[in-house]
């Protein structure tokens, strides 16, 4: 069996300088997959690079919720800390269609409120549906951001049929996971779940076959003065043994195979 990470940002400028590093202590603690999820067309080729020379990384690409809509939201004057890149939305949603049977699967994609104001919320979901249909032609699993917005991203996955679908940190209600996770959803859980209430209680209350392993890293650290990387997963099943009162190994066994029906081949 192997450890896993089902959402990590490995081409961030915080961990690709020092990539190798990071991945030899993901090999150190265990893991045999690690989910790198573009954000745009530039951060998918270089997922795709980094893949490509290292079989512990497991490319996932998409278009990140805020980017799809950045052009037009920088065209009228609204900040973020990223600027917009050199493409437009609909090259970057061709991207991902014309390297998807390269993908383990489409992310991250979905809805964002909390940067993105109304008025540019039809356009967002405009874009998200796209890249839904891109991963069902494909026959690929999604990794869903959706941040503000959650019962929107379930409402259009479900219209559209996709039944192989992660939200990877769920901002929302325990109540709402829940519910999702009974519709067939699943849920990865980050590394900082033992100092969050809300992690805490999905991974005590979800169905345990819909739960997955992921840190978003190098965001979301079990420990705020570092920074964040896929080993430490490691701690998220310790955690996840203790809360269950099972034994480490009876829970990898769990979460690898979810890890298998989601993504269809083991970690």
């Amino acid at each position: 069996m192997g450890l896993f990470d089902v959402h990590a940002h490995l081409t961030h400028p915080r961990l690709l300088p020092r990539v190798e590093d990071v991945l030899s202590n993901a090999r150190s603690a265990g893991l045999s997959a690690i989910i790198s999820n573009g954000l745009n067309p530039d951060d998918n080729e270089q997922v795709r690079l980094l893949a490509e020379k290292d079989p512990l990384v497991r490319p996932a690409f998409g278009l990140y919720p805020v980017d799809a809509v950045l052009h037009e939201m920088t065209e009228q004057g609204l900040d973020y800390p990223r600027e917009p890149g050199d493409w437009t939305a609909e090259e970057a949603v061709q991207w991902v269609r014309d390297h998807v049977d390269q993908a383990i699967a489409v992310g991250e994609i979905g809805l964002d409120g909390y940067w993105v104001p109304e008025d540019f919320w039809d356009r967002q979901e405009q874009l998200f549906r796209s890249l839904v249909q891109v991963a069902l032609d494909a026959d690929k699993p999604i990794i869903i951001h959706s941040r503000k917005r959650e019962q929107r991203c379930f409402e259009v996955v479900q219209e559209l049929g996709a039944t192989r679908v992660n939200f990877h940190c769920f901002g929302s209600k325990v109540k709402r996971a829940r519910r999702y996770a009974g519709e067939g959803y699943y849920f990865s859980i980050p590394a900082n779940a033992r100092r969050s209430e809300s992690f805490t209680r999905m991974l005590e209350t979800l169905p345990r076959d819909r739960l997955l392993l992921e840190t978003d890293c190098p965001y979301l650290s079990p420990d705020r003065e570092k920074t964040n990387e896929p080993a430490n997963v490691l701690g998220t099943l310790a955690y996840a043994a203790e809360l269950w009162s099972e034994t480490e190994a009876s829970v990898l066994e769990q979460l690898e195979d979810n890890y298998c029906r989601l993504f269809g081949s083991p970690p």
